[in-house]
């Protein structure tokens, strides 16, 4: 009896400890066959997969919404109420917070409807129907060219977006998968009076920073609360105080009973865009070219905003949002280097295109027209390398910005404006005039005058050290020669000579009619203007002779595609902001040697982490106090506070705010983050290490409750506690 105990520990604990393969895919919701749904019913789905999605009845999907394709919310009450994670939501937030009302610090409630926030140029989409528009795409194609028209993907978009947009009333998008292999059209209904509702604290959303992002445990409430209004019929309107909250056709049920190892789970939601299809070649420019120079810079760029942020609230609230963009990606990007060398993905890639080659040759018309592809892209990446390095460096110094990038580019609306109505003045109170201001003025308020000379110095020494000189342009060009190539003289004179950079002098200057060269020749715009894409676009094509290795990609992608179904393989497309459904199972990690992690993270980890005097990991004084009052109410677990958990589901950015559903389809938690063990899934899915990082639902309802005290909030919701 002891022995079969033994066994029967020993079983167990093999059963928890060793890595289970997760199952990959992102997988276009409207094509959940009978194989799909056979494998999601043996990894323990306990619904009909038509209860997930269908074209004729609510179902799950109905529920799930995209935020302006950018992340994923999904709708938690019959008025509308709309959830999603608070980095969705950061933009927003940060537009509302001024120094005196800090959303961003404090935290938003609305605890009565006329105090929710309406957000301007918000979207929210709701997919309503999917078809199969591949030969609709292909007669298309035909009629135009037979009537000597355009007939590019463009012009094809147009037609068929336009057609189908009269037809069903509906906003609809054409979308290619597998690289024009397949084409389908989606349906849908789009919601713009879009209002905030709820936010908590950063220090409780985004509790560890940057410094726990990609990380696992980790103990953040990365939530948010929108609602969703139209007109009195329920349909789409533009912002009015007479709009009411939607009544939706379907709203998801929240589940409190929580989660443990081994419990089915459900993501549904947008994916942006993964490259799964991609060439080894593909990602080896990846991680030994282009992605070393985007964390370098990058991580230059953020260094100089926090030495700033650290020391003045204002400056952080200023650079706060923009500052989050750059450093997710940032570690995003040097995470797949890494990622990309430890798990060998250009050999795994590599194995695949010989494959792929032999395929090809065991076909004689194949090997005619495709046999020495593969040759082709590889010797073409080479003789494009130095021209994608010194590319990538141009677009992270001369390209990216809210400052003084920002606001040199305004000028050329003007420039425009001058070669297309022959104006030589700017005159007081014109619309050229008054758009000019506004976006001046933006790029005050966005921005310090003295971070951006500091950015400025940074990123113009780092352009004229990497990118070859003749991509510079003439401007670039001669005041490096004045100045002796030293990039600090070179920002102060455009510092001390511009006037768009002194807001008193272009306050002075914009008060009276103005030569319109006067703003196109101000240094800063000169700046903006000195060096362009198409100087590296157009050397790239010189090497490439009219060949394209954007095409190449694509012609591969469709030879996978097509050498994996005549195998029978069941594939999913790369993501592409369309609406797909990943599965998997909750449970725990050994990220390397020596360490594993479990899949649950609790309210402890905020005291093992806090630290005052750090911005990253301090906690506000009432949040604090609640959680030693571990006062958890209906949320708790026998005596704990489950914040975060860890899920095997196939996710990307875009996923952000995913619901994450069990075998019932009910909502447990909302995907927020992946460990730092799955930034290779752009390329590559590794099938152990991928983790999907999920705030709990519970943590999130008593945060609303407790800390909140939005009560009013819990009770428009569908809760099931069994």
């Amino acid at each position: 009896m002891k022995n079969l105990f033994r066994i029967s520990s020993l079983l167990f604990l093999l059963l928890v400890i060793t890595p289970s393969r997760a199952d990959e895919g992102m997988w276009l919701i409207n094509l959940l066959d009978k194989n799909l749904s056979s494998k999601m019913k043996k990894s323990g789905l306990k619904i009909d997969p038509k209860v997930i999605y269908d074209e004729n009845s609510a179902s799950l999907s109905d529920a799930v919404v995209s935020l302006d394709f950018g992340c994923t919310g999904s709708i938690i009450s019959n008025e509308g109420l709309l959830i999603t994670n608070h980095h969705c939501a950061y933009g927003d937030i940060h537009a509302l917070s001024t120094n005196k009302k800090n959303y961003l610090e404090d935290g938003f409630w609305a605890m009565k409807r006329d105090q929710e926030k309406y957000i301007p140029g918000k979207s929210v989409y709701f997919l309503r129907k999917v078809i199969d528009a591949t030969d609709e795409v292909k007669a298309t194609s035909d009629s135009l060219k037979k009537a000597g028209l355009p007939s590019g993907m463009r012009k094809i978009s147009s037609v068929l977006e336009g057609l189908h947009n009269r037809r069903s009333g509906m906003e609809t998008m054409l979308v290619s998968m597998w690289r024009g292999s397949k084409y389908y059209i989606f349906y849908y209904e789009v919601y713009t009076d879009i209002r905030l509702v709820g936010a908590p604290p950063v220090s409780v959303a985004a509790y560890g920073g940057d410094t726990d992002n990609w990380e696992w445990p980790q103990h953040k409430g990365d939530f948010a609360l929108y609602r969703v209004y139209g007109g009195k019929d329920g349909k789409p309107a533009k912002y009015s105080a007479e709009n009411v909250p939607i009544s939706p056709k379907k709203i998801l049920t929240i589940s409190a009973k929580g989660v443990k190892e081994g419990d089915y789970t459900m993501v549904i939601g947008y994916p942006g865009r993964t490259n799964r299809y991609s060439s080894s070649f593909a990602v080896n420019e990846k991680e030994k070219v282009t992605n070393p120079v985007s964390v370098k810079v990058r991580r230059g760029k953020l260094q100089i905003m926090k030495s700033y942020m650290d020391q003045d609230p204002a400056i952080r609230l200023k650079y706060a949002d923009q500052y989050f963009n750059i450093s997710n990606v940032q570690e995003l990007l040097e995470g797949e280097v890494k990622n990309f060398r430890r798990f060998g993905v250009v050999q795994i890639k590599k194995g695949e295109e010989r494959e792929l080659q032999q395929w090809i040759e065991s076909d004689p018309a194949r090997k005619e027209k495709w046999g020495t592809l593969l040759k082709k892209m590889e010797e073409s990446y080479v003789n494009t390398e130095k021209i994608a390095r010194g590319r990538k460096y141009f677009q992270e110094t001369m390209v990216s910005g809210q400052g003084f990038i920002f606001m040199g580019n305004r000028t050329n609306s003007l420039k425009n404006a001058k070669d297309r109505n022959k104006i030589d003045t700017l005159r007081v109170g014109s619309p050229d005039h008054k758009t000019l201001i506004k976006n001046i003025e933006s790029g005050y308020e966005s921005s310090d005058l003295r971070v951006e000379k500091e950015l400025m110095n940074y990123q113009l020494r780092e352009f004229l050290g990497s990118v070859p000189e003749e991509y510079w342009g003439e401007y670039i060009t001669r005041l490096y020669k004045e100045f002796y190539g030293d990039s600090k003289l070179m920002t102060n004179y455009v510092f001390e000579n511009s006037i768009i950079l002194n807001p008193e002098k272009f306050k002075a200057t914009v008060a009276k009619d103005q030569p319109i060269d006067l703003y196109i020749e101000d240094p800063a715009s000169q700046l903006s203007r000195s060096a362009r894409i198409t100087e590296f676009n157009t050397a790239e094509a010189e090497i490439m002779k009219g060949e394209s290795i954007l095409d190449m990609e694509a012609y591969y992608a469709r030879l996978m595609y097509q050498m994996n179904q005549e195998k029978g393989k069941v594939q999913y497309p790369d993501a592409n902001s369309t609406m797909r459904l990943t599965y998997g199972t909750v449970g725990p990690i050994n990220p390397s040697d020596g360490i594993y992690y479990s899949s649950k993270s609790t309210t402890q980890g905020f005291f093992d982490k806090y630290n005052p005097d750090d911005y990253e990991f301090n906690i506000k004084p009432e949040m604090l106090q609640l959680l030693k009052s571990k006062d958890w109410g209906r949320w708790g677990e026998n005596g704990k506070m489950y914040v975060n958990f860890l899920s095997d589901n196939d996710i990307t950015g875009g996923n952000s705010g995913s619901p994450v559903m069990n075998a019932k389809g009910e909502l447990i938690g909302l995907a927020f983050d992946g460990n730092k063990e799955s930034l290779a899934g752009d390329a590559w899915f590794h099938p152990q290490m991928n983790k999907c990082v999920n705030v709990d639902i519970r943590y999130v309802l008593w945060i609303i409750e407790k800390y909140a005290r939005a009560e009013h909030l819990i009770n428009e919701m569908n809760i099931s506690f069994k």
